[in-house]
């Protein structure tokens, strides 16, 4: 069986170009237009999709943090009212998904709980992802697998066996798994990016990709040396703006230089078989010695 996903229009797995996803999440702060800024800058970079986060706060804030009081640009509020403020509503979602539409890009989600899918199924978006937090629930991997879209699952904070019972519920067929370490940032000692390669040998007929939160951009290219198929970083405007994410982000002129660097990676990679190229002919015929045959 093929490793092979379609996304849209993109087939991802092996022998194709690497699904290059700007996580905006809620980088955005729970403004419209800091998020369309940061759509321009995705489109700019030449990434192929860009995502954001999903969550009903009363379902998936757990309860013991919910009253939790906390800075925030809003002031000083309540855990759960601040989730709250980084939430975008139906109609802030239709204009994301009209500026998508209008940029040329696609945009998808990732759903952190059944109403987030069920508030999703109303825009036509090419996948679902569970994100770290959620692999254990089963019931969220079984409920958004009965849309019929393909999901990608992250695998940070879980072990071995975790992550085998997820796939075992999700079912394979449809789905990208992601080799992710869900500290932000991410020290380069903990990225582990040769899991990459457990994960392939594990799961031979699922496509493997890399959710990334260090900081820098050498790891991610990395990753695709290694085999990811996939590759999601988040994106912010500016490192410096508040939020949790940002510092584990990667800002527009970084992100643009991150395609690129992914692209070469991929056509340095070759095809693994010896050969002698034409632009080496010169080269061969004025310094080429052969002795003792």
């Amino acid at each position: 069986m093929k490793r092979e996903v379609k996304i849209g229009n993109r087939v991802v797995g092996d022998g194709h170009p690497a699904y290059i996803i700007a996580e905006i999440g809620i980088n955005h702060n729970g403004d419209v237009e800091i998020a369309k800024k940061m759509i321009d800058a995705a489109v700019h970079a030449g990434v192929d999709a860009v995502k954001f986060q999903k969550r009903t706060p009363e379902v998936c804030t757990p309860p013991e943090q919910q009253k939790q009081m906390r800075e925030t640009p809003w002031g000083y509020i309540t855990y759960l009212e601040y989730r709250h403020k980084v939430e975008f509503n139906l109609e802030q979602y239709r204009e994301i998904d009209r500026y998508c539409r209008e940029k040329g890009i696609p945009w998808m989600v990732s759903v952190w709980d059944e109403p987030s899918v069920d508030f999703m199924e109303q825009f036509d978006t090419p996948a679902y992802k569970i994100p770290s937090a959620s692999l254990t629930d089963l019931n969220l991997l079984r409920y958004a697998r009965k849309t019929g879209k393909p999901l990608i699952i992250s695998t940070g904070m879980s072990t071995m066996e975790q992550i085998r019972r997820a796939v075992e519920v999700a079912g394979r067929e449809n789905l990208i798994i992601m080799h992710c370490t869900s500290t932000y940032p991410c020290e380069p000692e903990e990225l582990n990016l040769k899991m990459i390669e457990t994960l392939r040998r594990e799961f031979q007929d699922v496509p493997i990709g890399y959710s990334g939160h260090e900081v820098g951009l050498v790891p991610s290219t990395v990753a695709v040396a290694l085999g990811a198929c996939m590759v999601e970083r988040h994106l912010t405007l500016d490192r410096a703006m508040w939020g949790s994410d940002q510092a584990a982000s990667v800002e527009p002129g970084g992100f643009e230089k991150l395609v690129k660097y992914i692209r070469v990676t991929e056509s340095a990679l070759g095809d693994g078989v010896k050969r002698i190229y034409e632009s080496e002919l010169p080269s061969l015929r004025k310094l080429r010695r052969v002795n003792g045959e």
